[in-house]
């Protein structure tokens, strides 16, 4: 009997949502994507398809919690089941007021909070309704969900990234995975959070166009000698997502190389 695709629902259309999405496309996931930019979720979907996988997508302001509820009844109207969550999709801050504390908007706060903590809160809450509900997979689960989080929310860097609503945000998103996580297991769904190093996404385009920053990445990633790749991450998210990792719930795993475990300078040996 040949087993029946698995649905991934995944917020986010470009970066590392993208990458994602095409290698679970292309090991034969259906991908359900939502995001606000109509335009990306287009393109991608349109890819995935080109390259001969499935793919749908929903526009969503995933702030707003009667737009998440809609575009998670989508993904259920048009594939029946969601097997797992990806959620990437988030923001900097920084052109809201995000910074210091000291010298932090309010502005900057609330808009950093609610479109990164916030947003996940009502992905995960619409979508574990839903899995509460629907029968258990041949895994052993009824649903895996994984959640966005940044090596910033634990490793800061204070001279670069000064942004403290922004790793506040992270360090909630780790908080809600695992206390979900902890909650959840015993009804066969599996929370993670993924904390990705510097990467190169639509996202951190000031960070790429910063020599200072360029420099820092070298010494502090050694692994990549530089800022990770999207697929860096997508290989990850893919297996936690997927049922190789069914015994894997309530951790954090740092794709971030080397960036935890180096000092950020290069020194003689």
């Amino acid at each position: 009997m040949t087993p029946r695709p698995r649905t991934v629902l995944i917020t986010g259309s470009t970066g590392i949502a993208a990458a994602t999405a095409e290698m679970l496309a292309a090991n034969g996931d259906r991908v359900f994507i939502v995001s606000r930019t109509e335009a990306n979720c287009r393109a991608l979907v349109d890819r995935l398809g080109a390259a001969g996988g499935e793919a749908a997508y929903h526009v969503a302001d995933l702030t707003d919690e009667v737009a998440v509820d809609e575009a998670v009844a989508a993904a259920v109207a048009h594939y029946g089941r969601i097997d797992a969550v990806f959620n990437v999709a988030g923001i900097s801050g920084r052109r809201f007021g995000d910074g210091p504390v000291h010298s932090a908007t309010l502005e900057g706060w609330q808009t950093t909070i609610a479109s990164n903590l916030t947003s996940m809160f009502l992905v995960c809450r619409a979508v574990v309704r839903h899995m509460l509900d629907q029968d258990w997979g041949p895994g052993g689960e009824r649903g895996a969900i994984l959640n966005m989080a940044s090596v910033l929310a634990f490793s800061p860097s204070a001279p670069l990234f000064g942004t403290h609503a922004y790793a506040a945000s992270k360090g909630g998103i780790i908080s809600l995975s695992q206390s979900m996580a902890a909650y959840y297991g015993p009804k066969g769904i599996r929370v993670n959070a993924i904390a990705p190093g510097l990467t190169r996404t639509p996202m951190s385009q000031r960070a790429q166009l910063d020599p200072a920053i360029h420099a820092f990445a070298a010494a502090k990633q050694p692994l990549v000698g530089g800022m990770l790749d999207p697929n860096d991450i997508a290989s990850v998210a893919a297996f936690l997502l997927g049922p190789a990792s069914q015994a894997i719930t309530g951790q954090v795993i740092a794709v971030d190389g080397g960036w935890t475990v180096s000092e950020g300078a290069v020194t003689p040996l």
